[in-house]
């Protein structure tokens, strides 16, 4: 997927009622993050198992190799800086990299940090909750996609008009009904049970939290006038 081009940077803009600095300045917090996550992922290659047994998210039931250790509380956060393979990593990194750098530079660094850890947490607590009402085996969870769903939210609404262009298929879509399409698409896997060992309902359980968070912003920006 590919973003549109954004608006010139180091002006004062209002986008859905939030005033909104576009900085000069990069995208530290989103830096951060992926950088966090590549040296993770680097160390995951060297430690085996013992990374996954430890800050993998798994839920009470789960089976296999950190069955054992069952679940800690310290798991809502450190399970969003592990990945399952290459293509994990990269594909979440690219959709962090595409949305955030925007909402960075439109929320500010700290926002932009706390949006992102709400999104991380209310991915883990819904995609737990899920799997305590399912009948199917409990597995572990790990990966930052709720978060970058999170931020996949907080671009179409800070951003709405901003065209997206799919890459496979090459379809250009505003960034509204690209989140739209996003959402439903989850939403009917998760129920039907389709890629079974995707967390479709962690990554609408990440758009909730940070759709959540902007509507407090939004509601206490709409307050203050």
């Amino acid at each position: 997927m590919h973003a549109g081009t954004r608006a010139a940077p180091g002006r004062a803009n209002q986008v859905a009622g939030l005033y909104l600095v576009e900085k000069q300045v990069g995208a530290a917090m989103i830096s951060s993050l992926i950088l966090a996550n590549v040296i993770v992922f680097v160390a995951e290659l060297f430690a085996g198992d013992a990374l996954l047994r430890s800050f993998a998210l798994w839920p009470p039931g789960a089976a296999g190799i950190g069955a054992d250790g069952g679940f800690s509380p310290w798991q809502l956060l450190t399970y969003a800086f592990l990945h399952a393979s290459v293509p994990h990593l990269v594909f979440n990194m690219f959709g962090m990299f595409m949305f955030g750098r925007d909402v960075e530079r439109a929320l500010g660094r700290v926002r932009t940090g706390v949006l992102y850890l709400a999104s991380v947490l209310s991915a883990a607590f819904t995609q737990m909750a899920v799997m305590g009402l399912s009948t199917l085996p409990a597995g572990p969870i790990v990966g930052a996609s709720g978060g970058v769903f999170g931020l996949l939210l907080a671009y179409a609404v800070l951003f709405p008009r901003r065209m997206i262009l799919l890459l496979i298929p090459p379809i250009p879509m505003p960034a509204w009904l690209f989140a739209t399409v996003y959402a439903l698409v989850e939403l009917t896997l998760g129920i039907s049970g389709s890629h079974s060992g995707i967390a479709h309902f962690a990554h609408l359980g990440g758009m909730a939290g940070s759709g959540v968070l902007l509507w407090r912003w939004l509601r206490g920006r709409a307050g203050g006038r």
